[in-house]
């Protein structure tokens, strides 16, 4: 999948891989790609930037840990009002892929018929208001 289609959805994406508990970097990259099956690529030159501008916002917080053996890295955790912009996110998303389904695949979707548009019942001359 190209890099542009996370464009505009890097947050929500990150907030949503956050939201079951803390994660340093390489494992929200793994995250984002198990969850997609493979479709998303994250690199770290994208997803850093990010998470610090979200915890800049207070829509993360972070904390050193170190494992024995290993060396310390950084993990990331949604706050309360990250929890809140999530839903935010997810709300915005149904809107958006439901008013783009619709157009992409007419006739599919609740309360639309194809050939119709709003104003207009099925079997209406085009152009003619009713």
């Amino acid at each position: 999948m190209k890099a542009d289609a996370v464009r505009g959805h890097l947050d929500g994406l990150l907030l949503a891989v956050l939201e079951p508990g803390p994660l340093h970097g390489y494992a929200i990259i793994t995250a984002v790609q198990r969850r997609s099956g493979g479709a998303l690529e994250l690199r770290t030159g994208t997803i850093y930037p990010a998470l610090n501008r979200l915890e800049r916002l207070g829509l993360l917080s972070s904390s050193w840990e170190s494992a024995a053996g290993e060396r310390r890295r950084r993990a990331y955790e949604l706050t309360d009002a990250g929890r809140a912009t999530l839903a935010g996110e997810r709300a915005a998303w149904s809107e958006f892929t439901a008013a783009i389904g619709s157009v992409l695949n007419p006739g599919t979707h609740p309360g639309t018929h194809p050939g119709t548009h709003p104003g207009t019942h099925p079997g209406a001359q085009p152009g003619l208001a009713t």
